[in-house]
């Protein structure tokens, strides 16, 4: 089923007010995520939070170099959280993850 244009609409505003100073790049990745349809189901300004921190995670964190290490999740998550929000702080994000934030993934 395709997305509709309200939803589209809701997402990138959803994106704008989030990350005003992000990169074309990753904004685009992250708006298809947040389009994405195990994210559909949600208001467009939480799937744009999930899909935010999902992406900054993989992308531009060590994340997935800590899980080949043995890390659990929980322990890698730990170990990113000052990279993920340096990131988000870069891109003047009106939000920052917060240590005890629950994360659908």
């Amino acid at each position: 089923m395709p997305v509709s244009t309200n939803r589209q609409r809701a997402v990138g505003k959803a994106l704008t007010m989030l990350l005003p100073r992000a990169p074309y790049a990753d904004t685009e990745k992250i708006r298809a995520a947040a389009n994405d349809r195990k994210l559909r189901g949600l208001p467009a300004s939480i799937a744009v939070w999930i899909a935010t921190i999902a992406h900054v995670r993989h992308e531009h964190t060590d994340y997935d170099t800590l899980l080949k290490e043995g890390y659990d999740r929980d322990a890698a998550r730990f170990f990113v959280l000052g990279d993920i929000n340096e990131t988000l702080t870069h891109w003047r994000a009106t939000r920052l993850l917060e240590p005890d934030d629950e994360e659908v993934e």
